[in-house]
């Protein structure tokens, strides 16, 4: 069972030891959750390249006493390049996926960090950078995913990134000098150092007129209404779209209203789950784009009805609802009950493998997500942004107070792993660490994907991750599903974490033991 780890005063918790360090030290020297996220999220950029970095998207919400929490939109948009008309001319009918500039969008990371340092932040930028820039000037350990992941790349891109062609081998020293200069050049000059400096050059001339010297220069980080939904007896919160954040939220009032079993081993369980995971997302290509109404998607007329089918089909089989990665988590909590849940990716493993040259900084490939489609409101086009799988989450309790921060990595199967935290987390009352560490189910494609799962008409099938109760695998074929059963190690399901308040006021959390790398470090 994945620990539990408790602390009264502050926490850290993310996918990589190191850089959870870096947060707890801010901590330690008196700043703030918004303060520890930077610096976490900074030396992540550094260590998990595969996953994260300056050249990804985040999002961000920071949840602060007696306050609605207040929402951060890092992703990018579309450069003044854009052509949707011009990649159908050339027989393209979906978005290229790696190896193509048209898959990026600006990177709006490096503009969403430095937009949540100026409102919330306690300490100066260079302060906060500095643990990740001497872990890229000094080298850090290669995590296993890490090692694993770079296997995939070319020789050619591993040279262009890293310096050496042979893939990285766990636990071996990786200096990466080029992402030390450019996080020096933040903290000197803010968003400036990165989208006006070296990168900025380099993604100009990379893109060959995909982007232009005008789609730089403004800050492109947003703040948002968050989207909230009550469920459980708590409030949730996500973001609003371009976000698939309202899949979260729906899957868990659906799942709320459809009369879970008490024993998560059940097959019922995993099957009303799986249900109200289809429910809640199965539309999703046709609904989700930057302007789509948030507050819409999860109003009551519109979930009731595929609540009543998820209840209506448990005791009948599948629902007939069809009528109608790679990324990273991170969360702190301060002394204060001051909290951050920040989510930051490359959208595929190291993105679109496209490297700026200059800082060996890779680009990732969340354009990909955009629609080819003529007059799709997600259409490939200047200045817009795509549907984005990325999901922070906060919870508070009927009074307002922070309960839990929560996220995960899983490309679309975000929504569906939170959904089973949530369950077990706030409906079962089980532990960070327990509901963390317990097997999951993630709906999927075969062959595997991992972005395209509800592009299809047919129902996707249920892949198992290994250990999963007995009774989901042939409660579910009975049911009318398809099956898979996961090997060992398999690391689609996700890499989570959490910390949540308790009643007694300390902080209990949890770091997902799936990536290998990852701590929860309290204060």
């Amino acid at each position: 069972m994945t620990l539990t780890r408790y602390a009264p005063n502050g926490a850290v918790a993310a996918a990589n030891h190191l850089a959870a360090m870096a947060g707890a030290r801010i901590l330690e020297r008196g700043g703030n959750a918004a303060d520890a996220a930077v610096a976490t999220a900074a030396a992540m950029a550094v260590t998990a390249p595969h996953m994260c970095g300056l050249g990804g998207d985040m999002f961000a919400l920071v949840a602060s006493p007696g306050e609605e929490p207040a929402a951060l939109n890092g992703s990018g948009r579309a450069g003044s390049g854009a052509d949707a008309a011009r990649l159908r001319a050339a027989g393209a009918t979906r978005m290229p996926f790696q190896g193509d500039i048209r898959s990026v969008t600006l990177p709006g990371f490096v503009d969403g960090l430095t937009a949540l340092h100026a409102r919330f932040g306690s300490r100066p930028l260079a302060e906060l950078l500095e643990p990740a820039r001497l872990l890229a000037a000094h080298g850090f350990p290669v995590s296993p995913t890490l090692a694993e992941s770079s296997a995939d790349l070319s020789a050619a891109e591993r040279s262009a990134a890293f310096g050496g062609s042979a893939p990285l081998a766990a636990g071996s020293r990786l200096v990466l000098p080029r992402v030390a200069d450019t996080l020096a050049a933040i903290a000197a000059r803010g968003r400036d150092g990165f989208y006006l400096g070296q990168a900025g050059d380099d993604l100009l001339t990379l893109g060959a007129g995909e982007f232009s010297a005008a789609d730089l220069t403004s800050p492109g980080a947003d703040w948002v209404r968050p989207l909230r939904l009550r469920a459980f007896g708590y409030d949730l919160w996500s973001m609003p779209p371009n976000s698939q954040g309202y899949l979260a939220l729906s899957g868990a009032w659906i799942a709320a209203q459809a009369g879970l079993p008490s024993d998560p081993a059940a097959e019922l369980w995993a099957f009303l789950l799986v249900e109200a995971a289809r429910q809640a997302a199965y539309d999703r290509p046709a609904v989700l784009h930057e302007h789509a109404d948030g507050e819409a998607l999860l109003a009551s007329e519109r979930l009731g009805p595929r609540a009543a089918a998820v209840r209506d089909r448990a005791s009948r089989g599948l629902a007939d609802v069809y009528r109608e990665g790679d990324t990273t988590y991170l969360c702190t909590v301060d002394a204060d009950r001051r909290a951050v849940s920040l989510i930051m990716s490359n959208a595929a493993d190291f993105g679109s493998h496209l490297v700026l040259p200059g800082t060996g900084i890779f680009l990732h490939n969340r354009g990909m997500g955009f629609s080819l489609r003529p007059g799709h409101p997600a259409e490939y086009a200047p200045g817009r942004r795509p549907p984005h799988t990325l999901t922070p989450m906060v919870v508070t309790t009927a009074d307002g107070a922070l309960d839990t921060v929560l996220g995960t990595m899983g490309a679309d199967a975000q929504p569906q792993i939170l959904l089973q935290l949530l369950t077990r987390m706030l409906m079962l009352g089980q532990p960070p660490g327990e509901a963390i560490g317990a097997p999951r189910w993630i709906l999927s494609r075969e062959p595997t994907t991992d972005f395209d799962i509800w592009q299809q008409d047919e129902p996707p099938l249920v892949r198992l991750e290994h250990g999963t109760p007995a009774g989901w695998a042939p409660g579910l074929r009975g049911r009318g599903y398809q099956v898979r059963q996961s090997e060992p190690g398999d690391q689609s399901f996700g890499h989570a974490q959490a910390i949540r308040v308790t009643s007694d006021g300390m902080l209990a959390g949890a770091a997902d033991p799936r990536s290998g790398d990852g701590a929860i470090i309290g204060l």
